[in-house]
């Protein structure tokens, strides 16, 4: 179910201005979790299966999986059988960008914290 359709069925009818903005929210709220935006930023880079985001992310492998599924079912991420490997992508680049600028934010609001005595 992607995020879309999940938020629809739960809010009822809505203009499409506030459709957008609660599918926007609900993109934001999924990558307000360290462990996807590192499952995100290691997607960003091209196609991995959960042995290498397992490392990537430094979490769990249930945990990966776990975070990978909530991902999938909102339709950020696809997948795709190789062999018995799942390999996992990024559904499109907007998302790539959008994490790329998330990090970028962070690196200006750490460049502007005051330096520690």
């Amino acid at each position: 179910m992607s995020v879309s359709t999940h938020l629809a069925g739960a809010h009822g009818s809505q203009e499409p201005a506030d459709e957008r903005l609660e599918v926007a929210a609900g993109v934001l709220a999924l990558l307000a979790d360290r462990t996807r935006l590192a499952l995100l930023q290691r997607l960003g880079e091209g196609e991995a299966d959960v042995t290498t985001l397992t490392e990537v992310s430094g979490a769990a492998r249930p945990s990966v999986s776990q975070h990978l599924a909530k991902l999938r079912l909102a339709g950020l991420v696809a997948t795709r059988k190789d062999g018995r490997r799942v390999v996992y992508s990024l559904r499109h680049g907007h998302l790539r960008r959008l994490v790329d600028e998330a990090l970028s934010v962070a690196d200006h609001q750490i460049r502007a914290l005051p330096p520690h005595d």
